[in-house]
């Protein structure tokens, strides 16, 4: 565990939690108790408990940048770098179902920033990720580039979530779920492509 700043541990704390147990074992007591202060220490940094939810969400966004980042440095074509990313952000799904979980949770999180808090506001974390996706979809020529890439977020999300919950594996055979994931989710990507960018013309 980090052992720098109470905030930093706190943060700390919160990933582990929800990494390991879902964003249901994010309460702010125990989180505090884990991290071996008291429970009304984490009020000294944050204001609100949905003020840590947010730093700790913050976390999961800067890795999923991170990943986007290193999954479209090598592609060529904006289509490519937009499948490279694509295919990251559905494997970040599964692979960190607790945070991606909490990600998205706005009912739980303040992502407008809220007096007091002394971190920046988490829309400022997830608007440049979006922002990245309608720059990549306009360069594939789509004529309204910011509600294409927001359709085509919402296909992808989709995929995650019900891939996550068991739906889609059951609707495709055991095999989905099994060593085959990674086709079937390259192929369910490439479908999401052209439904939303039209068909590949390479």
């Amino acid at each position: 565990m980090n052992q720098g700043p109470l905030r930093e541990r706190l943060i700390d704390v919160g990933v582990e939690m929800v990494t390991a147990e879902g964003t249901a074992a994010l309460g702010l007591r125990e989180i505090a108790r884990r991290a071996g202060v008291s429970h009304g220490a984490p009020r000294r940094y944050f204001p609100t408990h949905q003020a840590l939810l947010s730093a700790i969400a913050r976390r999961g966004f800067a890795d999923l940048g991170a990943r986007f980042a290193a999954a479209g440095a090598g592609e060529a074509s904006p289509r490519e770098r937009v499948r490279a990313l694509a295919t990251a952000y559905v494997a970040y799904a599964l692979e960190q179902r607790g945070m991606f979980e909490l990600m998205f949770r706005h009912d739980l999180l303040d992502s407008t920033g809220q007096e007091g808090s002394d971190g920046p506001r988490l829309r400022e974390s997830t608007r440049p990720l979006f922002a990245m996706l309608v720059g990549l979809v306009s360069r594939c020529g789509a004529a309204d580039p910011e509600v294409t890439a927001a359709a085509l977020w919402a296909n992808l999300h989709g995929v995650a979530q019900l891939w996550g919950a068991g739906s889609l594996p059951l609707a495709l055979g055991d095999s989905a779920d099994g060593p085959d994931r990674g086709a079937y989710v390259a192929r369910l990507v490439g479908a999401a492509l052209d439904a939303h960018l039209g068909a590949d013309p390479s």
